[in-house]
């Protein structure tokens, strides 16, 4: 299970993107301008290739509040589409 400890600050995630990966998924939050709000996206997608060498259609993402309790929800949104897919689903 990922837990916010897992997580680099919100200091880092104003800076720059955050990568992971557990038990067959790997994951990547990031600082994201939607109209005039700042929201952090959360995307999961299935080992083993990187972001960006894997296809959108492999892709799984959601938006949450740019802030620390975006961040809690966006973990128990990774922990749930973790079990929901069952990965690695291959």
């Amino acid at each position: 299970m990922i837990s916010r400890d897992d997580i680099l600050s919100m200091e880092f995630l104003k800076k720059s993107e955050y990568t992971g990966s557990y038990q067959g998924m790997r994951y990547r939050l990031e600082k994201l301008a939607v109209e005039e709000e700042t929201k952090l996206k959360a995307t999961v997608w299935p080992e083993p290739y990187n972001y960006f060498a894997t296809p959108e259609t492999d892709k799984t993402s959601h938006l949450f509040s740019f802030d620390e309790d975006g961040v809690g929800d966006a973990v128990a949104w990774m922990n749930d589409v973790l079990f929901e897919k069952g990965y690695p689903a291959r």
